[in-house]
């Protein structure tokens, strides 16, 4: 247990997970510990702990605090969104490592409100609340039909990019991983600057339209910060967003052939420099593309190219992973079994990741905590197996995509004021207690 007496270096991450559900049932010792932590991170107390990097022996463990961490520094500090995020960019490296690793992950990723930053460096009105993420203020879209040949990205030594050249800097410096730049892919830029439902009325009433705006987007906006940035961090990764892209959005047809596609063009026209270290690994709902196959199969008899604008599962699949290269995801709100991705991973030789969804462990979607307990155990057991059958397998195969090689990861989507932390508990003891491989 932590000692409420000194500030330790060792961080026990049990107690760090029963800290939090403490603080956020308003408990003012748990709060008074929780600055005490934070104090102690900000200050560079911790830095030892961040420099140890993550085992390659066992099922590690990351996700996305950002949420979490900016509700607590808002609570104990008075920081509102805006300074918390663009302020100071130690503070942020350093305050969201401490979160991570009080709720047991051992992959100290770095990741910020990226669709409102790559929205905000081109130009966009973004509206920051006081203790809640960022965004594109819907009132106020940068592109039009006039003024869309007129966005690019040239200064990257102001405002957002700056920002984000010190977070990796410093995530480098205090890691010791290479940094990955975490921005928009091109569909959702757009979706961000010209606006959701209008880029959405384009898909149907002006495809070209739609296709020369993310071309436009990808080659005078991603591109040249890309350019930049790989410049500054030759070892490093950029890895893009697209929810607004996602099969269970716009559908998996759209997906592939808009969203998908319009990414694929900035990693093959860059395919001699630094194409191979960009990916997307976030595109949501593969189960859709079961729902299109299954009207192809009621729609046999129909004339020939009825269903010629249909894409299904295995497609879908095919088209990600020219977009994700280096491992298979498994997101939740994929809805498809685990063991299609354990299957898809072992074929393309390279590790698998699952993701916890924020709707798995939001308290306020609990209806019956103890049922929901034992299905939690009872898929992250399954997942974690899986991760370390696909670890074994493509290390028997001679796995050379990464040196050393990734053990996979269980990746918690996003974790923030509203879960439930002993469902977080009994998900890390879970990964804890059954993660560790076979000698690989």
């Amino acid at each position: 247990m932590i000692s409420k007496n000194t500030v330790s270096d060792r961080l026990e991450l049990s107690d760090g997970i029963e800290l939090f559900g403490r603080w956020q049932r308003g408990d003012g010792d748990a709060r008074t510990r929780l600055n005490e932590i934070f104090d102690h991170a900000i200050a560079g107390g911790y830095d030892d702990n961040f420099a140890i990097p993550p085992p390659q022996d066992r099922v590690n463990i990351g996700g996305s605090v950002n949420l979490l961490t900016l509700y607590a520094m808002h609570d104990i500090y008075g920081i509102k969104s805006d300074e918390f995020y663009k302020g100071d960019a130690k503070r942020y490296v350093r305050s969201t490592m401490v979160t991570r690793r009080l709720l047991g992950m051992n992959k100290l990723y770095i990741s910020w409100p990226n669709y409102a930053f790559s929205s905000e460096a081109v130009g966009q009105s973004t509206m920051y609340p006081d203790k809640f993420p960022p965004g594109s203020d819907p009132d106020d879209m940068l592109i039009n039909r006039e003024n869309w040949q007129e966005i690019a990205l040239t200064d990257f030594n102001t405002g957002i990019p700056k920002l984000l050249d010190e977070i990796l800097e410093f995530y480098q410096q205090l890691t010791g991983m290479e940094p990955v730049l975490q921005l928009s892919a091109p569909y959702s830029l757009a979706a961000d600057t010209f606006g959701q439902e209008p880029l959405l009325g384009c898909l149907v009433h002006d495809l070209d339209f739609a296709n020369q705006l993310l071309d436009h987007l990808a080659d005078q906006v991603i591109t040249p910060w890309l350019n930049h940035f790989f410049d500054k961090f030759p070892k490093g990764w950029a890895e893009f967003s697209d929810a607004s892209g996602s099969p269970f959005f716009i559908g998996p047809k759209n997906c592939t052939e808009i969203a998908i596609r319009s990414l694929r063009r900035i990693i093959d026209n860059n395919a001699n420099t630094w194409g191979a270290r960009v990916y997307d690994a976030n595109y949501r709902g593969d189960y859709v593309a079961l729902a299109e196959k299954s009207e192809r199969k009621s729609r046999r008899r129909q004339p020939a190219g009825q269903n010629s604008n249909k894409v299904d599962l295995r497609e879908l699949m095919d088209a990600k992973h020219t977009i994700c290269r280096d491992f298979v995801i498994r997101l939740h709100d994929d809805r498809i079994p685990v063991s299609f991705y354990v299957d898809e991973a072992i074929k393309n030789n390279v590790p698998l990741f699952t993701g916890i969804g924020a709707g798995q462990i939001d308290r306020n979607s609990i209806e019956d905590i103890f049922a929901t307990l034992v299905q939690v155990q009872s898929d992250v057991s399954a997942y974690v197996e899986a991760i370390k059958l696909v670890a074994q397998s493509i290390s028997t195969a001679g796995y050379s995509r990464r040196i050393p090689p990734w053990p996979g990861t269980l990746y918690f989507e996003d974790v923030n004021f509203e879960s439930d932390f002993g469902l977080i508990k009994l998900i890390v003891q879970e990964v804890t207690r059954n993660g560790l491989l076979n000698e690989i």
